[in-house]
Parts: structure tokens; C-alpha cells; sequence
């Protein structure tokens, strides 16, 4: 298996955690220094528990009926990469049922022979 190819896995298999229904196994994906810039919080997530807990809260808040990645790019730096790739969901939230496509940007990280997610920035298309 290519190298691209086992990062596309991994960002398909770290999707499916928050998307199916299991969202802290994202332990096994985000580095501890992790950080993210999400649409919906002013400041960013700084660490991987403040990462972790946001994605589990959208997840328990929410019904994922439909989650669709495509158009992935892989940029590989020595042991770093940066994957991009856009996104199609639709979710239930509360009473108001949500469509939304758009935007992810990834960065990784290799230690030791194993991939961690440094930071991810992900946001809708603009209208």
C-alpha cells in the first residue's frame, strides 16, 4: 500500500468515528498537541481532549444521516502532510435538518511510525 494510500484511510477512518457514532476513538487520531479552527467556535481547539470533546458534542447533538469526502488531495512533506478534500453532510439538529457542503484542510504529522492529526481547519463553502 502507497503512502498516499494509507493516508487517505486514515482521514476516511478518522471521519467514520464522529460520523457513525464513536466519536472518542478521534484518541487514536489526534496528536496531543492538536488544534483546530471550526466554523462554529470564536477561538480555537487547543489540545486533543478540547478537540475530542468538540467533535463528540456535535456528534451527540446531532443525526448524521449522510457524510461525503471527496476530491482529496494529498501534499506529502518528509513527515508532515497536508490533506485537502471538500465535504457534502446532512444532519439533523433538533427540529431544523441541515445540508451543508464544503471545505477540510488536515495536517499531519508521522512519529514513530504512526499518523496523527496536528491541526484541521474546515468550513462551508461561502454563499
Amino acid at each position: 500500500m502507497s503512502v498516499e494510500n494509507d493516508i487517505l484511510e486514515f482521514i476516511k477512518k478518522m471521519n467514520e468515528c464522529w460520523t457513525k457514532g464513536n466519536p472518542q476513538e478521534l484518541e487514536n487520531y489526534f496528536h496531543q498537541n492538536m488544534i483546530a479552527i471550526t466554523p462554529t467556535d470564536k477561538k480555537r481547539l487547543d489540545g486533543k481532549t478540547a478537540c475530542v470533546n468538540g467533535w463528540s458534542a456535535f456528534a451527540k447533538n446531532t443525526k448524521i444521516n449522510l457524510w461525503k469526502e471527496y476530491d482529496h488531495k494529498i501534499q506529502i512533506y518528509g513527515n508532515t502532510v497536508v490533506v485537502t478534500y471538500y465535504f457534502d453532510i446532512n444532519f439533523e439538529m433538533g427540529n431544523q435538518k441541515i445540508n451543508m457542503s464544503g471545505r477540510d484542510m488536515v495536517t499531519l504529522v508521522n512519529e514513530n511510525g504512526k499518523w496523527w492529526a496536528v491541526a484541521d481547519q474546515f468550513s462551508p463553502f461561502p454563499a
